[in-house]
């Protein structure tokens, strides 16, 4: 190829974004990220996606899609299944939260997002509850970009062209430090959106245990995951848990499920379970879930080419082993709450980080007009952007948001290195990142002096 960078205009790529020149990412070797000019990228995103959650050049995990490779890399499901596919589903449902009994593979989190979705009203339907179909999630969320995925968000700026096609489902404020600190208003969002859909036609509520990419590392206070079980119990939706990101070690448990007083009825997970060297999701139910396919029709045959197929799954098990012998859970735990410290020290006494928040190695940092402390930064200084391009100068990989216009949340920025990177690794990460804030907080300050401030009230009156 020859060239060290691909503009939009010289390639045969659709690009995700015209205009920018994109550099040839051409080897890794675990947390670091080697460009076609040489350049060494220290990576705090797993891959950029957080789906990397064991770095890069696993010679164990590789050694093993090449062995399954070697045997039988692919056979369809709908006749056949394969050891790979029954050992990961075992072992998947040994680490899940109490209750749960049986796994279903896709190729990726949206593909389980939207297969949850489709078990969660084949549940009903089963029952003879027809009439459930309606989904209620957090407005501040995301989940995929599929049609469904991409309705169970409340963020018009996600919807772009595509409102058309969308279900219309219903949406509740997230419960953040700015808007409602209890939990208690979201549970009055919720109340008002089942009489709204009317209970009896409610399917699922489904969320994020511990929001990855809308809400970077937070989750609803204690009161509301209790109010949440004691609706369920009352009007008889299913609670789905989007763990695509969280699922399989990524928050210091193997699903951050299990740690809410919610435990979930359909689970999905993915970007873990194949560490980035492999496509695989899954969607974990709980038995009675099961138990309803199993008393009624006895089939659930949507799905894709590639669900189960073996060499996906060889991926998965070696991961899993992986987890497993190296304590990488563990680690994860008890390094996490160190590494939030950290962080949080190294950002103190920016006036512009109002929050670093986080649970394992999902954390977030998230960034409030210095004039009064807790207003969205002004669009227009794109500061999530620059603080990603600063990074990026800097051969730091990090993720920013900026759904400010969504009414939710402002800029934030996005923390989730490998788990299995070193101290001296993580160390390196948290001084870079410190040093492009701080600067990217020094050149935005004359423009925010003449910026006008945020002072709308969010979208759907949280207040």
């Amino acid at each position: 190829m020859g060239q060290t960078a691909i503009e939009s205009d010289r390639t045969h790529v659709l690009p995700l974004e015209f205009g920018r020149a994109m550099p040839i990412a051409v080897r890794g070797d675990g947390v670091w990220i080697e460009d076609a000019d040489g350049r060494r990228y220290l990576d705090a995103m797993s891959g950029g996606s957080m789906a990397a959650t064991l770095g890069h050049g696993r010679r164990d995990i590789i050694a093993a899609a090449r062995a399954q490779a070697e045997t039988l890399a692919f056979v369809h499901n709908e006749r056949m299944t394969n050891p790979t596919q029954e050992r990961l589903a075992e072992e998947l449902v040994g680490v899940a939260p109490e209750g749960f009994t049986r796994a279903r593979f896709t190729v990726s989190g949206a593909d389980a997002n939207e297969m949850a979705i489709q078990i969660a009203r084949s549940y009903h339907v089963e029952r003879g509850d027809v009439d459930r179909w309606q989904v209620i999630s957090p407005a501040q969320a995301y989940h995929g970009p599929t049609l469904e995925t991409l309705a169970l968000t409340g963020r018009p700026g996600m919807h772009g062209p595509f409102g058309p096609y969308l279900p219309k489902h219903l949406h509740i404020p997230p419960s953040t430090w700015r808007f409602d600190p209890t939990g208690e208003a979201a549970l009055e969002a919720l109340d008002r959106a089942l009489e709204e859909a009317g209970p009896e036609n409610v399917s699922a509520y489904f969320c994020e245990a511990i929001s990855a990419a809308a809400l970077p590392g937070y989750t609803p206070p204690i009161r509301f995951w209790e109010g949440l079980a004691e609706r369920r119990e009352r009007h008889g939706f299913l609670v789905c848990f989007d763990e695509v990101v969280t699922g399989v070690g990524r928050t210091g448990r193997w699903f951050a499920g299990a740690g809410t007083a919610c435990v979930p009825d359909i689970i999905a997970t993915a970007k873990g379970l194949g560490a980035g060297y492999a496509a695989i999701g899954a969607v974990l139910v709980r038995e009675r879930v099961y138990e309803a396919f199993a008393q009624g029709s006895r089939r659930f045959t949507l799905g894709h080419t590639w669900d189960g197929a073996p060499l996906a799954c060889a991926v998965g098990l070696a991961v899993l082993e992986a987890m497993r012998t190296e304590g990488l859970v563990e680690r994860v735990h008890d390094r996490g709450a160190q590494l939030l410290g950290e962080l949080g020290d190294a950002l103190a006494g920016i006036p512009l980080v109002r929050e670093v928040r986080g649970h394992g190695y999902l954390l977030g940092v998230s960034f409030v007009d210095p004039r009064d402390g807790e207003s969205f930064l002004p669009p227009e200084l794109r500061f999530g952007a620059r603080i990603d391009a600063a990074a990026f100068d800097r051969e730091l990989i990090v993720l920013s948001t900026q759904p400010t216009r969504d009414g939710y949340a402002g800029d934030q920025t996005l923390f989730a290195p490998a788990f299995t990177a070193t101290d001296e690794e993580l160390g390196e990460m948290v001084s870079r990142f410190a040093e492009v804030v701080r600067s990217v907080a020094a050149d935005v300050e004359p423009e925010l002096a003449r910026a006008a401030p945020i002072t709308s009230a969010p979208i759907g009156g949280a207040r």
